[in-house]
């Protein structure tokens, strides 16, 4: 591949400011073409660019354009840089009025040096915000797919779509359906804002100088406008998260304002930690697994969570737990009683998993990332082996840290795609057993109704999903076993059995869905004692599908305890815990309101009885605090 960097534009608007300036603060900069002016960091515009495409295991070579005007400005920057003088192209212009244009200009360089490869383009006068992305996975993701490329950023709100080049593309194909050049409002919806950062196939270079026969002198925008609307040819686009602002025909004034900007940004964020929490989950309601097309009802509590901070550093680091990743041990026998207890399987390899999923993620969705390094570390409070969703905790808080990173934004990664991203990361990368349930609980937060059912699952690929009011819940309890062991994870065939079409299993999973429907429909009514007969007919349900040897004799432990003291209880996930819902009797029946007092969070047989009857029965009791996103800041960055 070539690369050519264009640098021929006569910026006469921001030469004569800079002249004309009565500060004398640009005096210095009087004459300099616009590519040679600072730009982030001080650093000259084109220094940055030539530092970005300066390797040979890219390109071949690299070509720059430049005009007569200022062609000794360049000639001595090249020598200054080490960069071949010989590949200094001069179009022979010297005012703004005799210009080629940049089409015109990038065909002259490709006739006159009779170039037979492909060809990426740059505007050598563009600022950049952020210098540090990778452009040979701009050059990968081009070859990828058979077509041109485009490159494209997200405008910034004091943009104006009708002042740049706006691309419409398509999500899933990557392909740009529509270029409009300065559309007037209202002509699109999109922000996305197309640069002069193309690369174009070899077979394609004869369209230059078909275009240039009915456009003379036209600019890029128009180019890709003929190209992409009418001729209709392939194109792609590739988003980088950052900012570009070309300052051709700028004045002194935005060209000050762009560059104050860009650097701000820069000192804003030098190496702040990035930390974020995403919490435990217990489902309220539904089948027992999301991978029978059924309907649930989960809710993320702020009782139990995981949290993982990124920080910038100069190599990719990935910090081990001391407690979940030992790589230290007292003795022999400590090592042999932590890994009987534990196992080998910390959190490490979801942070490895995590990382290395989210770079195909936007290799494959066209999103170029920076060369950015980081350290990731994390720390839980989950319980291990109780089902309350710990491992995918640790997975949506690294995801959470490294979009917040690479500013990759919802648009780039949506909430339902998001929850699939977490799900791929556990079942493609470390085979981990799972559903969406608690992935799209722990994107979502809070209290969640979800659907998905077979038709939702086939036509968007996820299912539907509606976060629920949570003011005037209940107060939920939570038992689990603080020793948890085989006697707490369920062990059943259902799934080859619900997949053989068996009609018990088929039949009870619509049953889990019309418990669902019933139970968003008390959760919205407030009415709580309809809420806790649902969840006992849940578990009831539950255990005429599994049975008794399969639910394990920890979890029918604790849920025929929790029954002595009138709860009703059912299990949060795939076994070893259980959660309760516990109302005063006496206040239903005189007709109170059934939410207990806050100063009263159980009754009192649930706050004392039955916490010391879980408690001598070897199991951890503690009250559910549901985390609600609306009306906290727990969740958030830290």
């Amino acid at each position: 591949m070539i690369c050519i960097l264009l640098v021929a534009g006569h910026g006469t608007v921001l030469e004569a400011q800079i002249k004309n300036d009565e500060t004398g603060l640009y005096s210095h900069l009087t004459g300099v073409p616009k590519a040679l002016l600072p730009g982030v960091g001080g650093r000259k515009i084109l220094d940055f660019w030539w530092e970005t495409v300066n390797m040979r295991q890219l390109f071949t070579e690299v070509y720059l354009v430049t005009n007569a005007d200022k062609y000794k400005y360049y000639e001595r920057w090249a020598t200054a840089n080490d960069f071949p003088v010989e590949n200094i192209v001069n179009d022979g212009s010297t005012t703004l009025e005799d210009r080629l244009g940049a089409v015109a200009d990038l065909e002259l360089v490709i006739r006159s040096r009779k170039l037979q490869d492909d060809i990426m383009v740059i505007a050598g006068d563009m600022l950049c915000a952020d210098q540090n992305f990778d452009i040979a996975q701009v050059i990968r993701f081009f070859r990828s797919e058979p077509g041109e490329l485009i490159i494209y950023y997200e405008l910034e709100e004091s943009e104006k779509s009708s002042s740049r080049g706006i691309v419409e593309v398509c999500p899933d194909t990557h392909r740009v359906t529509r270029f409009l050049e300065k559309p007037q409002d209202g002509l699109t919806a999109s922000r996305l804002a197309s640069v002069v950062f193309y690369c174009l196939q070899r077979d394609t270079l004869s369209h230059l100088s078909d275009f240039l026969r009915l456009q003379p002198q036209a600019s890029f925008g128009r180019f890709w406008e003929w190209l992409v609307n009418e001729k209709q040819l392939d194109v792609l686009g590739m988003k980088l998260p950052t900012g570009f602002q070309l300052i051709g025909q700028v004045g002194l004034s935005d060209y000050t304002k762009w560059l104050t900007h860009y650097s701000t940004n820069q000192q804003d964020n030098p190496a702040k930690p990035i930390t974020y929490r995403s919490f435990a989950r217990v489902g309220l309601m539904g089948n027992p697994s999301d991978g029978f097309n059924g309907k649930t009802i989960a809710m993320s509590i702020s009782n139990f969570w995981a949290e993982v901070t990124l920080v910038e550093s100069q190599t990719l680091v990935l910090v081990p737990h001391p407690l979940n990743d030992p790589t230290e041990f007292g003795s022999l026998q400590d090592l042999f009683c932590i890994s009987r207890k534990e196992g080998y399987l910390g959190g490490l390899r979801l942070l490895q998993a995590t990382c290395k999923k989210f770079y195909q993620f936007c290799s494959k969705q066209g999103i170029a990332l920076t060369k950015q390094n980081f350290t990731l570390k994390y720390d839980t409070n989950i319980p291990r082996q109780v089902g309350l969703a710990g491992s995918s905790a640790i997975v949506s808080a690294t995801l959470k840290c490294l979009m917040k990173f690479y500013n990759i934004t919802d648009n780039d990664l949506p909430k339902p795609i998001r929850a699939n991203f977490i799900l791929n990361v556990e079942t493609d990368e470390l085979f981990i057993t799972a559903g969406l349930q608690d992935r799209v609980v722990q994107v979502y937060e809070g209290l969640v109704y979800m659907d998905f059912s077979k038709n939702l699952m086939a036509e968007q690929g996820y299912g539907n999903y509606v976060s629920m009011d949570m003011s005037g819940l209940p107060h939920f309890w939570l038992a689990y076993l603080s020793d948890p062991s085989d006697s707490g994870r369920i062990h059943s065939n259902i799934r080859q059995r619900w997949l053989s079409g068996e009609p018990l299993v088929v039949e009870a999973m619509k049953s889990f869905a019309e418990l669902t429907d019933q139970a968003r429909l008390a959760l919205q009514d407030r009415d709580w004692r309809r809420l806790a007969q649902l969840m006992d007919q849940n578990f009831e349900l539950r255990r005429s599908v599994y049975t008794d040897d399969c639910l394990g004799p920890g979890n029918l432990k604790m849920v025929l305890l929790a029954r002595q003291f009138g709860s009703a209880v059912k299990l949060p996930g795939s076994g070893g815990a259980v959660v309760g819902l516990c109302l005063d009797e006496e206040k239903l029946s005189a007709g109170h309101d059934v939410e207990p007092p806050p100063s009263d969070p159980l009754s009192r047989i649930c706050q004392v009885e039955m916490r010391q009857a879980f408690q001598e029965a070897g199991c951890v009791f503690c009250v559910i605090a549901p985390y609600n996103p609306s009306a906290s800041t727990v969740g958030g960055q830290h």
